[in-house]
């Protein structure tokens, strides 16, 4: 597979001829040593890439537009209780590589990270840009979005009720996950470390989402999540 680059609407309009980098991307060129006359791909996360090659260190030359989708077939929106240090950077990551739709962080009672104000929009940020390099690298054109940081109840109060799949994991569950089929879409709510306590669990209940085990083995709160998400999407 080609390099690849995502360059957002923002920053450039994609057509067949000459491109002049943005200097993000021309950085992440640079740093790959890529040479006039290498292969890359380039998609803005509408849909479809483009196949080109570089021109020199600031330019590239795009030829054709090519409508190819790799997304799952099935959504899984998945909100996490937000694990400490960089297991939140890898739970973005392999997400985004396993097919996620959206990622909303949480900030629960149990939370060791908690994060509030430009802390917390920092974070978001920086999250964002280990989705785009994960689609970069794993080949998809459309970038899940990474959720401004909020409460458990505040983002269960702005839920709104298109998404009628719901799920809470839980070790304590008897029902077990199942896949979703082609063309459904699913919340997933995974705990912090220490998991979610009592009454965020009723209050989850209450709002539709039913308690659901991936086995008898208890998950470290960025592993279940992960192992969730490929349970979910199954064959799609």
């Amino acid at each position: 597979m080609a390099f690849r680059f995502y360059i957002p609407p923002t920053e450039a309009t994609l057509a067949p001829g000459p491109l002049p980098m943005p200097a993000a991307t021309a950085r992440h060129a640079k740093v790959l040593r890529l040479t006039s006359g290498e292969e890359v791909a380039v998609f803005d996360g509408t849909g479809g890439e483009w196949d080109g090659e570089v021109i020199d260190g600031r330019t590239l030359r795009l030829h054709r537009h090519h409508a190819i989708e790799r997304e799952a077939e099935a959504h899984v929106l998945l909100a996490v209780g937000m694990p400490a240090n960089e297991r939140m950077d890898a739970l973005v990551e392999k997400a985004v590589e396993l097919g996620v739709s959206r990622i909303q962080p949480l900030l629960t009672r149990r939370s060791v990270l908690r994060l509030h104000g430009e802390r917390a929009e920092r974070r978001v940020a920086h999250w964002q840009g280990v989705a785009i390099a994960a689609c970069e690298q794993c080949g998809r054109n459309r970038v899940p979005e990474v959720a401004p940081v909020v409460s458990l109840p505040d983002w269960l109060g702005q839920l709104g009720g298109g998404v009628s799949h719901r799920c809470l994991l839980s070790p304590v569950a008897s029902e077990a996950l199942q896949p979703l089929a082609r063309g459904e879409a699913g919340w997933m709510v995974s705990g912090p470390e220490g998991g979610l306590d009592n009454d965020e669990t009723a209050l989850l209940q209450r709002a539709g989402f039913h308690a659901v085990s991936l086995g008898p083995r208890v998950l470290r709160a960025d592993t279940a999540p992960l192992a969730a998400l490929m349970r979910a999407l199954g064959a799609c």
